[in-house]
C-alpha cells in the first residue's frame, strides 16, 4: 500500500460537540482534506507546537515525552496514520534508538503533536484518504476564503480546556439513508463544518465496509 504525505492545515473548533475540535490534514500531493475529531487538551498542544512563539512556563505531557525521548537519544522519524475503524483512526510512532527501530501505537491526536515536536512527517495509507477524504469546494468569489477559515489554528492557551470534553455530539445520522448521509456530507463541507463532515463520513464508511 502507497503512503501519502499530510500535512496540518489547521484546527477549528467543534459547533456541535462541546469541548472537541477537527483537525484538518491536507493531502500534500493533492487536495483532499481528512478531518479528525480531537479533544481540546490534545488541539492546544497541537496548536501551541504549530505556534513557535508560545512557550507554556511548564512542559506539557508532550513536550516532555519528546524531553525524556531526547535525554535517551530517541528519535521519531515519522507518523503513519495506518487504520480507519468504526470512525476511529489508529496511528503509529516510527521511532529509533542506535540504528534500531520501533514502532509504538498511539492515538493520532498524540502521534501529531509528537511529529510536530520531532519535525517528523505524517503519512496515511492512500485506501484511507480515499476512503475518508474530503474535497473542499473551491469558492470563485473568494479565494481566500477557505485558507483563512481553515488556517485560523486555535493558538491562545485561554480558549482551551474550559469544558468537560465529551464523546457524544448529541446528533445521530443511523436513521438516515446512504443518500442522504452523502448528500448531508456536501453540505457541510460547504459550509465548512468539518466536525459534521468528519462524523458523517464514519457513518458513511460503516456501511460501505
Amino acid at each position: 500500500m502507497s503512503l501519502v504525505k499530510l500535512s496540518i492545515k489547521g484546527i477549528s473548533y467543534s459547533q456541535t460537540q462541546n469541548g472537541a475540535y477537527a483537525l484538518i490534514l491536507n493531502e500534500v500531493d493533492g487536495e483532499r482534506k481528512l478531518p479528525i475529531v480531537i479533544g481540546a487538551f490534545e488541539a492546544q498542544s497541537i496548536a501551541i507546537a504549530l505556534e513557535k512563539e508560545i512557550k507554556p512556563p511548564r512542559p506539557l505531557t508532550h513536550d516532555l515525552f519528546k524531553n525524556f525521548a531526547e535525554r535517551f537519544d530517541i528519535v521519531v522519524k515519522q507518523v503513519i496514520i495506518h487504520k480507519l475503524v468504526d470512525g476511529v483512526f489508529y496511528s503509529s510512532i516510527i521511532c529509533e534508538r542506535d540504528k534500531i527501530e520501533e514502532i509504538i501505537d498511539a492515538r493520532t491526536s498524540d502521534a501529531i503533536a509528537l511529529a510536530l515536536r520531532f519535525n517528523a512527517p505524517i503519512f496515511t495509507y492512500k485506501n484511507i484518504l480515499d476512503k475518508a477524504g474530503i474535497y473542499l469546494k473551491a469558492n470563485p468569489l473568494d479565494p481566500n476564503k477557505d485558507s483563512q477559515e481553515i488556517d485560523d489554528v486555535l493558538s491562545n492557551p485561554d480558549t482551551f480546556g474550559h469544558e468537560e470534553e465529551s464523546n457524544q455530539s448529541g446528533e445521530t445520522y443511523a436513521k438516515h439513508s446512504l443518500q442522504e448521509l452523502n448528500e448531508l456530507l456536501d453540505q457541510a463541507v460547504a459550509h465548512e463544518d468539518y466536525e459534521k463532515a468528519a462524523k458523517i463520513r464514519d457513518e458513511i464508511s460503516k456501511r460501505e465496509s
